[in-house]
């Protein structure tokens, strides 16, 4: 994800802006999703999901998709840092027939701490999962598509999941760690050149999935190249960030923001006005916003927070720190765990998960992103699933 670090202020310029159409990706998506018959239709939950009922079949027999991105969603966190692969893709198979309408997963080289002990590739699990979560957008939360991964490649995968799963998959990006980037590729500029590569990685993806022939020479890439298979449908391309320069920013050039709460409480303003500069509605940018949950006591709860316990100060200091290991000793060594619990849900108390959810939405939220660190996640699926999800309606 993103922060910000730059020491001066300065002007960055889009090498290619986004041309009219992709400023209204997401108006586009919809108009796609209901002509194709995509919209969500009122289902029987399937056998142990009590939630949202998921999607009825086409004429064909075939799963429907989730429909256009959209207000009152709720997705389901797949962290990569804390399971290993073949898990993730049974709780997202799991998370998708419960009513979830979207699954987030994370995208490292290493976990941000190494007591979390997994660093399963993402767009393998991607690969796999949307066979198992046929009712569910699904997509990275974020990817850096900048240093270990290159644009024109990130282009080209997205476009062929696209053809797996068409109508179904976001990209989210970001300027990315230390611990990932730095670790991997052994580069790792500041904040200001991160960003400057990171919107023309942008703009090279969006020219790449427009199928025609791309002739770039920037500052910081050369792509000379066209996508043979461009997306199937178009993909939202959702930027995050946590801090007042790049939440504007994110406004500005993404098509959609990922962030946290107290980034989105603090600088909602720089994101709207980042947006509305560029010409964009806000109404038609979807806002993912990471809920960390815990389902149970509170001991329950310490034992998930000391493993998300670098959380805190991530977009601080920590994203500059290459070794999870140090992270892992700084984050026990500055962070209290009551510090790291205080914006959580916590509990067994359905009243409890659904204030706070209804709070984010009240507050402009599209899609709230829920994150639990305990070890039973099915815990938490099926506790939303039955007494959470149905509270709230359909997206509209």
């Amino acid at each position: 994800m993103l922060s910000d670090h730059s020491a001066t202020p300065h002007t960055l310029i889009d090498p290619a802006p986004p041309d009219p159409d992709r400023r209204n990706l997401l108006k586009w998506t919809s108009m796609l999703a209901g002509a194709s018959g995509l919209g969500l239709a009122t289902a029987q939950a399937q056998p142990g999901a009590p939630g949202r009922p998921t999607p009825a079949p086409n004429h064909h027999g075939q799963a429907q998709g989730p429909g256009p991105l959209r207000k009152g969603m709720f997705a389901y966190t797949l962290a990569h840092e804390q399971f290993p692969v073949p898990e993730i893709v049974q709780l997202g198979g799991l998370a998708s027939r419960s009513g979830f309408n979207a699954l987030a997963t994370s995208d490292h080289f290493q976990p941000w701490q190494s007591d979390q002990g997994h660093a399963g590739e993402a767009w393998v699990t991607m690969g796999a999962l949307g066979a198992h979560a046929p009712h569910s957008w699904m997509g990275t939360a974020v990817t850096c598509p900048t240093l270990r991964y290159r644009p024109a490649v990130v282009a080209e995968t997205w476009a062929t999941l696209s053809h797996l799963y068409p109508g179904r998959v976001f990209l989210g990006v970001g300027s990315g760690e230390a611990l990932n980037e730095q670790a991997a590729t052994g580069e790792w500029p500041k904040w200001q050149e991160r960003w400057d590569r990171l919107i023309e990685a942008m703009a090279i993806i969006r020219q790449l999935w427009t199928g025609q022939e791309v002739s770039h020479k920037g500052t910081y890439y050369t792509v000379n190249g066209k996508l043979f298979d461009p997306p199937a449908k178009p993909i939202p391309l959702l930027t995050a960030a946590n801090g007042k320069k790049s939440m504007r920013l994110a406004g500005q050039y993404g098509d959609g923001l990922i962030t946290d709460p107290m980034s989105w409480q603090k600088y909602k303003t720089e994101w709207e006005a980042g947006a509305q500069a560029a010409g964009k509605n806000t109404a038609d940018m979807p806002v993912m916003l990471e809920h960390y949950v815990v389902v149970g006591d509170e001991a329950a709860a310490k034992q998930a927070a000391q493993l998300w316990r670098f959380g805190v100060k991530a977009w601080h200091n920590l994203f500059d720190v290459p070794s999870p290991e140090r992270i892992q000793q700084r984050a026990d060594a500055e962070t209290p765990l009551d510090q790291v619990m205080k914006t959580w849900a916590i509990g067994t108390d359905p009243a409890v998960h659904i204030a706070a959810a209804q709070k984010l939405f009240e507050s402009g939220v599209t899609i709230v992103n829920i994150h639990s660190g305990q070890p039973d996640q099915k815990r938490v699926i099926d506790f939303y699933a039955e007494h959470v999800l149905p509270r709230f309606p359909q997206p509209v």
